[in-house]
C-alpha cells in the first residue's frame, strides 16, 4: 500500500496558515526545533499554527538536535566546526558552548541525571558531559562511527548506533557500563527506543529496522523498509521511518514488526520525531527545505512547513513548550530572519 500525497489539500492549509484562518493554538503549543545544515541555522517552528517563527544563526553546519524540555534547553552538535551548544528556551544566543576535538554528530539528554551525550565519529567513543557548562566527565568506547543516540523511555538505558561496526552498543544509564554489543543490519544510523523500551536502529545499507531488546541484548526482528532508511520514530502503535533515497516514510506495525503503508515525503527525508502527545509524526525534508506534519492514524500528510536550507534533525527535535511572546527576538538577542 502506497499513499500519495493530496497536493491540493496541502496547498489549502498551508495558504489558510498565511491567511490567518487557523487557530493560533493554546498557550502550551508543540515546537520544531531543526538544525538546517547547509544554512548554518536552526528553525524554530510552532506546529499548532503550522508557522516558521523564528530562524536562529548556528555556525558550523548543524545536524544533530537534542531538545530537553525539563531543562529548558535545546542542544545542537555542528560537525564542521566540532561545536555543541545549549540553547534556552525560547532559542536566542547560545547559553554555553564547546568545541569537541573529534567528529561530533548525534546528541542525547539524560534530563533525569542532568547529562549530554555526543557521539564521536572518528574515534570510536561517546562523551558524557554536564549538561550545564558542558565539562567532559567521562569517555565511553563504543564500536567503529557511532552516530545516533538514544536514552531509553524509563531513562534505564543508553544505546549508540556504531554504523561501521553493524551493531548497537547498549550501556545502563546509571553506571555507564557497557551491557551489550549487538550485531543488526548494515550500517546503522539513526536509532530510537519505542514507548515500551525496545531498541530500534535505522539500518541504512541492508534497508532494514532491527528491534532489539536492551535487556538481554537479543535481536526480536527486522522490517524490511525502502531504499537507505535513516530514523525512527512511534505514534499509535506504529513505527515510522524515513527512507532517504525513496523520498518516503515506512509504517510497521511496533508489536509485530509487520508493513502497514509507505507515505510520499518531500525529497530526501532524514530526521523524524513524535510530539508529545503522540498525535503528530514530523519529517524533516533536506532536499525540500521543509518538515512535513502526518497523521498517524490517517497517515495522511496535513501540512507542510519551509525550513532553512538542508533541514537535518537528526536527533530529538520536538518538544511541548510556551508559545514565544511578541519581541522574541528583542528579548533573547536573537535576529528574527526570514525565509
Amino acid at each position: 500500500m502506497r499513499l500519495r500525497r493530496n497536493l491540493a489539500n496541502r496547498s489549502c492549509i498551508v495558504g489558510a496558515v498565511l491567511l490567518g484562518l487557523l487557530p493560533a493554538g493554546s498557550a502550551l503549543a508543540d515546537y520544531a526545533y531543526v538544525t538546517n545544515q547547509s544554512s548554518s541555522d536552526l528553525s524554530v517552528i510552532d506546529l499548532d499554527r503550522m508557522v516558521e517563527v523564528e530562524r536562529v544563526p548556528v555556525p558550523g553546519a548543524p545536524a544533530g538536535i537534542a531538545v530537553a524540555p525539563k531543562l529548558g534547553a535545546v542542544f545542537t552538535v555542528s560537525p564542521d566546526s566540532k561545536v555543541l551548544r545549549r540553547y534556552g528556551m525560547p532559542v536566542g544566543k547560545p547559553l554555553a558552548e564547546r568545541t569537541l576535538d573529534g567528529g561530533p554528530i548525534g546528541v542525547a539528554v539524560d534530563e533525569r541525571r542532568g547529562r549530554v551525550f555526543v557521539s564521536d565519529w572518528y574515534n570510536a567513543r561517546v562523551w558524557v558531559l554536564a549538561a550545564d557548562d558542558l565539562s567532559t566527565s567521562q569517555m565511553l568506547s563504543t564500536g567503529s562511527a557511532p552516530a545516533g543516540l538514544a536514552l531509553s523511555p524509563d531513562g534505564q538505558w543508553l544505546a549508540t548506533a556504531d554504523r561501521d561496526a553493524n551493531q548497537v552498543s547498549i550501556f545502563d544509564a546509571q553506571t555507564l557500563e557497557l551491557r551489550h554489543r549487538v550485531t543488526v543490519g548494515q550500517r546503522p544510523f539513526g536509532i530510537t527506543f519505542s514507548p515500551d523500551g525496545r531498541l530500534f536502529s535505522a539500518d541504512v545499507g541492508s534497508n532494514t529496522v532491527t528491534a532489539v531488546d536492551p535487556v538481554n541484548g537479543q535481536v526480536l526482528g527486522h522490517v524490511a523498509t525502502r531504499e537507505r532508511p535513516y530514523a525512527v520514530a512511534f505514534a499509535g502503535g506504529r513505527g515510522f521511518v524515513t527512507n532517504q533515497y525513496d523520498d518516503s516514510v515506512s509504517v510497521f506495525e511496533a508489536q509485530s514488526l509487520a508493513a502497514i503503508a509507505t507515505i510520499d515525503t518531500g525529497e530526501y527525508p532524514e530526521g523524524i520525531d513524535t510530539t508529545a502527545d503522540g498525535r503528530r509524526i514530523v519529517v524533516a525534508n533536506w532536499f525540500s527545505n521543509s518538515v512535513m506534519v502526518i497523521d498517524p492514524v490517517s497517515l495522511e500528510i496535513v501540512g507542510e512547513i519551509s525550513t532553512g536550507d538542508g533541514p537535518r534533525a537528526f536527533g530529538r527535535f520536538l518538544s511541548a513548550a510556551p508559545m514565544p511572546s511578541p519581541g522574541l527576538a528583542e528579548q533573547t538577542g536573537a535576529p528574527a530572519l526570514r525565509p
